[in-house]
């Protein structure tokens, strides 16, 4: 039983709920925090740089004005003028392309070390964040979302600073050129303000809305990856095809719905910016005609120049916007995994577990993965050392409840658990989880040699130790036949072995730890009955002194079981060994019917 899954973010609601952006820039902010000099650096640059440049559209109207009402002109003052011109402008150039890749380099490692915590983050958060979450969803936050922040880094900041000082430098030009042509902007400037606000309010819940629907795209398509033999053993790749077209046209829409609405915005600005030139172009020639305010033609040509560098920063901004409330979404999404409560600290006084013998006590023992959904009823029992308790029971039951209780996934509403007479609670996690062996039904390799997987658990065995286990698990043969033996590489997830004979690895590793206590989670369902039977052996002689829980379907692999517990619905209705189990022909006697009637 596991809580029910849910995706990162309720996305039943997300057209509604704005983003924080106080919270998105405050967390950003604690980032950037140790770059902070440089990033100073970077914004002077990016000022000199824009300084630079507003210096030309003077330089160009002066040299303008140098022409006679008769056509008479001083060349050598025109052309150093455009020496001066070009120069300056190459100047801004070289600042403007340092800041930028200045920006790069800081954005990248930011996003480098907002990866890095989040990463850390995840793999600190307890068992019930991933029981209750698609794998894909959590992956999307770490690459997609984190990629998209990393970019709005580089590109967008940049190009709002030096928006916002181009735009205040034009208009203190322009107020020294003509201040009266600056009333033009008193009409296209605010209409340009009102429009971006309105569409700002629009367009946040959307983007936010965008990236939910993208990491439960992803979240989708990763668990059909996983699970495509049994769409193709099932024949059901048509239902699988029409369920993603569902899923990607959700994506699709919201994706659709946000840039819709959000590039509305540039299209809006730049007709409200030509807007103003046509009318400063239509009153400055009023004005140099009727020689109104004092006005040049050199001047009117800076102003005009200078009109589109305050307007061109306008429409820019416009343009990014999409793009930043896109980045502000996806950065929430990041922070509000940083700001997850990791699993539980151990007590102050919690001591590490050592010399365990393995006597295992659970006394009155209740759980809920959902609170007011009761799923253990009072639950108790006694393990000794040596014992092999199986329990067994439908699905359902709470049986990999029990183990997840054990190695404290979770801690329980009521009653207690007992190892040698200690309270788990008042152990540290690691101390008490080093004390079981665990093997569960769904095998996981990773990327790396046989013998890394092997001694995954025990990082200094020895080679000798490795081939020890595997041929008690005999598995030693198949590995030699293996290409390069030990060393041979295993891809993601080893996918180039079968599952049985990843499965035989896992006992292997398992078999590798010393461990007074061990868990096997249907840990022989993938293997056949022949190799089922000479794994059951091996067990056998590993298991000797010590306490083993195993969760058990095939009935025949736990008839030798000191005690067998039958659970239904979170209660123990049955215990005692196989054979006085099936003379009471009770719960017991019915499951092992329903598995062997047919034989």
């Amino acid at each position: 039983m596991k809580e029910p899954r849910m995706h990162l973010s309720d996305t039943r609601n997300l057209g509604k709920r704005k983003v924080d952006t106080k919270f998105v820039i405050v967390n950003l902010l604690k980032y950037l925090k140790p770059w902070l000099p440089l990033f100073i650096a970077l914004f002077v640059a990016n000022i000199a740089s824009v300084v630079l440049s507003l210096i030309g559209p003077r330089i160009s109207g002066v040299a303008i004005d140098l022409i006679k009402p008769d056509g008479s002109t001083d060349m050598n003052a025109i052309y150093y003028y455009c020496a001066l011109l070009a120069g300056v402008y190459l100047l801004s150039g070289v600042l403007s392309y340092l800041s930028t890749v200045g920006m790069a380099y800081v954005a990248r490692k930011v996003a480098c070390k907002m990866r890095e915590d989040t990463f850390n983050r995840l793999v600190s958060l307890p068992v019930s964040y991933f029981d209750s979450r698609q794998a894909g969803d959590i992956i999307s936050v770490l690459s997609y979302d984190i990629d998209t922040v990393g970019e709005s880094l580089a590109n967008d900041v940049i190009l709002v600073l030096n928006s916002v000082v181009m735009i205040a430098g034009s208009f203190v030009m322009m107020l020294t050129i003509a201040p009266l042509l600056v009333l033009v902007f008193v009409v296209t400037i605010p209409i340009s303000v009102l429009i971006t606000r309105y569409i700002a309010k629009k367009v946040q819940p959307l983007f936010r809305r965008r990236s939910a629907k993208l990491g439960e795209l992803n979240g989708f398509v990763e668990e059909m990856i996983a699970g495509q033999k049994t769409t193709k053993a099932y024949g059901c790749e048509q239902v699988i095809i029409d369920k993603f077209e569902d899923k990607n046209k959700q994506a699709v829409d919201a994706y659709a719905e946000a840039e819709y609405i959000s590039t509305m915005t540039g299209p809006t600005n730049n007709f409200m910016n030509n807007l103003a030139l046509t009318l400063i172009s239509v009153f400055g020639a009023l004005m140099y005609m009727y020689a109104f305010g004092g006005i040049t033609v050199g001047q009117i040509s800076s102003f005009v120049l200078y009109s589109r560098k305050f307007s061109g920063p306008i429409n820019e901004i416009a343009n990014v916007f999409g793009e930043f409330q896109s980045a502000i979404a996806a950065a929430e999404r990041v922070f509000r995994v940083l700001e997850e409560q990791p699993e539980a600290p151990d007590p102050a006084d919690a001591v590490t577990p050592s010399g365990v013998r393995g006597d295992v006590d659970i006394d009155h023992l209740a759980f809920s993965y959902v609170k007011g959904r009761e799923i253990i009823h009072d639950f108790s029992l006694s393990a000794k050392r040596g014992n092999l308790i199986a329990i067994v029971g439908r699905t359902g039951a709470g049986k990999t409840t029990i183990i997840n209780l054990l190695m404290r996934f979770y801690d329980p509403d009521s009653g207690t658990i007992k190892i040698d007479g200690a309270d788990i609670a008042r152990m540290t996690r690691s101390g008490l989880r080093g004390c079981f062996t665990m093997v569960l039904q769904d095998t996981w390799l990773f990327a790396g040699t046989v013998y890394e997987n092997i001694a995954y658990g025990k990082k200094d065995a020895t080679r000798e130790e490795v081939e020890r286990v595997c041929k008690a698990a005999k598995i030693h043969s198949f590995i030699t036949r293996l290409p390069q033996g030990y060393d041979t590489y295993l891809s993601d997830n080893a996918a180039n072995i079968s599952k049985g004979q990843k499965q035989l690895l896992t006992i292997a590793r398992a078999m590798l730890i010393d461990s007074p206590m061990l868990i096997l989670d249907e840990a022989t369902s993938n293997v056949d009955t022949r190799t089922e039977h000479i794994i059951q052996q091996a067990m056998t002689k590993l298991m000797e002194g010590k306490t083993c829980f195993v969760i058990a379907h095939r009935l025949s692999t736990i008839r030798g079981a000191d005690k067998i517990l039958v659970m239904e619905e979170g209660d123990i209705v049955e215990q005692g060994t196989h054979e006085s189990l099936l003379a009471r022909r009770g719960a017991y006697y019915k499951l092992y019917k329903s598995q062997f009637e047919s034989y």
